[in-house]
């Protein structure tokens, strides 16, 4: 039976109680958006952009400074970490995958590579939890990016906080957002191989 990471989510935010300091992987603003407007009222949010598969440097530079942008009008008070640009680090864990179908074992590898990192940044940022706007999309695999940050976690480091934020209008909260901020979304997720 499928787990419900939407009410796991609801039940760590009830026990731990408010104001604890969470980093958020953002893809991109358009995720990003659905993500912080949900989380804003129970934590001290800082963004972690941080995408190794975006295939050009143009790309990346462009949903990054969207989502700058987004955070500025939106919620100025959050704090943006964007990480340099370093499509060898895909590359490396893509390799041999290249002609894997979509939602197979190489995104499964670029999502651990995410959160890994994600993980270790929150650890060196003291946040309490860290977690992924990954889950806003109908087009990831919520379960397996769950059991992913769910593995991730270390003894006396953040925990990882579970999610499946297309739940409660997530999705559609994300819409609105983008319409009213004029968002560019992009039509792929970044790498070169899920593109074509």
């Amino acid at each position: 039976m499928k787990q419900n990471y939407d009410l796991v989510m609801e039940r760590q935010i009830a026990e731990k109680g408010d104001e604890k300091k969470l980093l958020l992987h953002a893809c991109c603003a358009p995720c990003a958006s659905g993500c912080v407007d949900r989380l804003l009222t129970h934590f001290d949010v800082t963004i972690f952009f941080y995408n190794p598969n975006i295939s050009t440097r143009e790309e990346y530079d462009k949903r990054a400074g969207e989502l700058e942008r987004f955070l500025s009008l939106y919620a100025p008070e959050t704090r943006l970490i964007v990480a340099s640009y370093d499509p060898e680090e895909f590359l490396r864990e893509a390799r041999g995958l290249e002609e894997a179908p979509e939602r197979g074992p190489r995104c499964e590898k670029c999502y651990r590579l995410r959160l890994a990192e994600t993980e270790k940044k929150a650890k060196e940022e003291g946040c309490d939890f860290f977690a992924t706007t990954l889950t806003l999309s109908p087009l990831k695999n919520a379960e397996l990016l769950n059991a992913i940050g769910l593995s991730l976690q270390r003894e006396g480091g953040p925990e990882y906080l579970c999610s499946d934020f297309k739940k409660r209008g997530g999705n559609v909260r994300s819409g609105e957002l983008c319409r009213e901020y004029d968002l560019y979304r992009q039509n792929f997720c970044g790498c070169a191989f899920s593109k074509k």
